[in-house]
């Protein structure tokens, strides 16, 4: 049966696919703030500015509660709770070198961000909990991308809105082009030779290969129960930020 999420070379199944992903961010997490920033060129703070700028009416409603979904090392949960000062944020992973990444960021801020360590796929949370739900660059690398949808879905409460923020394939075709050189070229070089892992420098770019396309991806949320759906694409499209809500 074919995958309908992240599919690494020479991995049968989701399982599979889940445990390759959470060694691979383990390996690489010390690294990974330096090598965002670095091969973004620093864009990758705009587009999280961005993101929180889109669900801030929903993020700063009185006792809004919004949960930063593959949070990574913190930087969206972050953001999120600086915008939304009296919101409780909370953030997860399933990677719990990133979640600990993410707690020294927390502690060094002095901020009250919760964060927990839990599969995307299978969250401890209740029906209805959230506000707000994002996830940054994290949507591709889950397992199953239709599970994923019900489980935001889910968690969210009626009202709510999930965004998300995901490297996409630019409609230009020549930029398209240019982007898929920079990514089998010159990313697993650069990534590899920073964190050590050549590995997880080449499995990033094909999995934005294999990712469905803007629209793709919005039908898919759409299919999951979301409405008002619609995305922006953002540096050229290199990136799109996908909006839904649960009526």
């Amino acid at each position: 049966m074919k995958q309908s999420g992240t599919t690494p070379a020479g991995i049968q199944d989701e399982q599979q696919a889940a445990t390759w992903v959470r060694g691979m961010f383990g390996r690489i997490a010390p690294r990974y703030d330096l090598l965002n920033h670095l091969l973004s060129m620093n864009i990758d703070r705009w587009w999280r500015a961005r993101t929180v700028a889109r669900v801030s009416g929903v993020l700063s409603k009185p006792g809004a509660r919004v949960l930063d979904l593959c949070c990574g090392t913190g930087d969206l949960m972050l953001a999120l709770k600086a915008k939304g000062k009296s919101a409780t944020v909370y953030g997860s992973d399933f990677c719990h070198p990133m979640l600990v990444a993410a707690r020294h960021k927390v502690a060094q801020r002095r901020v009250r961000c919760d964060l927990f360590e839990a599969d995307a796929l299978g969250l401890p949370v209740a029906d209805s909990s959230f506000d707000v739900v994002t996830v940054a660059f994290g949507f591709r690398n889950l397992a199953n991308y239709q599970h994923g949808f019900e489980e935001l879905f889910r968690i969210l409460k009626p009202g709510g809105v999930a965004a998300i923020l995901e490297f996409s394939t630019p409609p230009n075709a020549l930029l398209a082009r240019l982007y898929a050189f920079y990514s089998r070229a010159i990313l697993p070089t650069v990534g590899g030779m920073i964190s050590g892992s050549k590995d997880a420098y080449k499995y990033l770019p094909e999995s934005v290969r294999k990712f469905p396309g803007a629209v793709d991806l919005a039908s898919q949320m759409r299919g999951a129960g979301f409405a008002n759906v619609h995305f922006e694409r953002m540096t050229a499209g290199i990136v799109a930020l996908h909006i839904g809500e649960r009526l």
